[in-house]
This record gives structure tokens, C-alpha cells and sequence, in this order.
């Protein structure tokens, strides 16, 4: 235990050098402080809190940026330690290799919730700022933040397998952008796409369902948009939110990162020093 927790104090001590502490803070803040000023605006028409409505438009955020700051901190995990020439030094400590990227996790969940916690509070802290009543959403913000971090898990054990498997930064860097694409971006247009194409068929009521949550980034927003009294202040799948049942996408976001660990301890198994 002491010789994951001294891999977690350096491995957060290289994020502090490299700026990745401050740079994930200050992408949070910015954003999450934008929103909080425009996405509050339907707030009469829906009659929910200022809050409430300031996490649905949190959460829209956060499925694109949490994934993003997530694979952008882990890509070079292994790869970087290979690159250096560091990875045969490390691997003559007395601990596996799952210990190794353990620590290194640990380190990156806690910049990483730093920063979700300091982006969400900052935009908390302006909804009951300017509406007192919005303190009835704390709920909502609290559920955002843990979805979040786990979200944010399932991505870091993602770009620890990518690290491992790409052997070098550069090509790992790569692999992890066109990820993002792939999972946040294209997957969506790709279901919605089959979705018309299927014009109500048994695509649309059997398959689609299990697609969308078998996405941690989808799952996460299904989840959170599910529970929230603002679902009508998120476009796009927030009618698919009252579908599909909350159990199966919570399920989904608590599986991700094990079988990205999982995923990650076997892809570095197969890196020699």
C-alpha cells in the first residue's frame, strides 16, 4: 500500500509540473461558469430551480469535456514511461503491474475531481447567488459530481489500455482523440442515423436501447437526465432519459471503469521494458 500510495504522490507531483492540475481546473471553471450564466435561462418556462437547470446543462457539458480532460491526462501514462526510458526502473519496485497503474489512477481521479468539484461549485455557487431557492438542486449537483468522476474513471482506465497499446506518446495521443470522437461524438450521429433509417422498427424499440447505455457517455446522461426536474433543458436524447430504465445506465457507468481497468492491466502485461 505504501508503494501505490508513493506512485500516486509522483504521479500527481508530474501532473503539478506539467500544468495538467491547473489546466483541467481552469477548463471546469471557464465552462462550467458559462453555463451556469446561459443555460439558466429557461428556468421560469420549465418552473424547476435555477440549479436544477444549471445541472442538465452541466451535464451536457460534462459527457463532452470529463471524457476529454480524462483521456488527455492518461494517454501518456505507459507510453511516456516507455519513451523515457523509465518503465524498467519502475518495474523493478516490489508491486505488480496493476498496483503501477493503480497508483497512477488514483493520482489522476484526484486532479480530476478537483476539478469537477471547483467547476460544479463555482456554478452552484452563482445559481444561489442569484436565485436563494435554487438550494433545492443541491441534490442534482451531487449526483452530477459522482456520475462525473466515474464517468471520468472509465476514461482514464481507457487511455491507460490506448497507452499500452500504442508503446509511444505520439501515436497514443492519436488513438486517444479519435476515441473521443468516436465514443462522444460519432456513436450518437451513428444511432441516430440508424434510428430514421429504421423508421420504428424493432432496431429502434430492441436494439437502440442497449446501444445507447452500453455508451458510459450516453449512460451517464441518461442517468442524470432521468433524475432531473430540467430534462426539457437538454436537447437530443433527453426523451430517450424516461425510457429506459435508470438502473441499466447506472449500471453501465459503475462497470465502465473496472472493464477499462481491467482492460488496461491486460494491454500493459504485454509491454516489455
Amino acid at each position: 500500500m505504501n508503494a501505490i500510495l508513493a506512485i500516486t504522490v509522483a504521479e500527481f507531483r508530474i501532473a503539478l509540473r506539467n500544468r495538467w492540475v491547473a489546466i483541467s481546473i481552469a477548463m471546469m471553471a471557464v465552462f462550467s461558469l458559462v453555463l451556469a450564466g446561459a443555460g439558466s435561462a429557461p428556468t421560469g418556462t420549465l418552473g424547476a430551480d435555477r440549479l436544477s437547470v444549471t445541472v442538465a446543462s452541466l451535464t451536457s457539458l460534462a459527457v463532452y469535456l470529463v471524457p476529454l480532460v480524462a483521456l488527455l491526462m492518461s494517454f501518456d501514462a505507459i507510453a511516456g514511461e516507455v519513451e523515457r526510458g523509465t518503465l524498467p526502473l519502475m518495474l523493478t519496485y516490489p508491486l505488480g503491474r496493476f498496483e503501477i497503474l493503480l497508483g497512477k489512477f488514483i493520482a489522476h481521479l484526484i486532479i480530476l475531481s478537483l476539478a469537477v468539484a471547483i467547476g460544479y461549485g463555482l456554478a452552484a455557487g452563482a445559481a444561489i447567488w442569484a436565485d436563494p431557492r435554487a438550494s433545492a438542486g443541491f441534490p442534482a449537483m451531487f449526483r452530477l459530481f459522482w456520475t462525473s468522476l466515474l464517468l471520468g474513471a472509465a476514461f482514464v482506465a481507457i487511455g491507460y489500455a490506448i497507452s499500452a497499446f500504442a508503446r509511444r506518446p505520439g501515436a497514443a495521443a492519436g488513438l486517444a482523440i479519435a476515441l473521443w470522437l468516436v465514443m462522444i461524438v460519432l456513436y450518437d450521429l451513428g444511432l441516430l442515423a440508424a434510428v430514421v433509417a429504421d423508421d420504428g422498427g424493432r432496431f429502434t424499440t430492441d436494439v437502440f436501447p442497449w446501444l445507447l447505455v452500453g455508451n458510459p457517455a450516453d449512460a451517464f446522461r441518461l442517468y442524470n437526465l432521468a433524475a432531473s426536474d430540467a430534462t426539457a433543458a437538454a436537447a437530443g436524447i433527453g426523451a430517450a432519459a424516461h425510457t429506459i430504465p435508470p438502473a441499466h445506465a447506472l449500471a453501465s457507468i459503475l462497470l465502465w471503469p473496472l472493464a477499462g481497468l481491467g482492460l488496461a492491466v491486460l494491454a500493459f502485461r504485454k509491454v516489455t521494458p
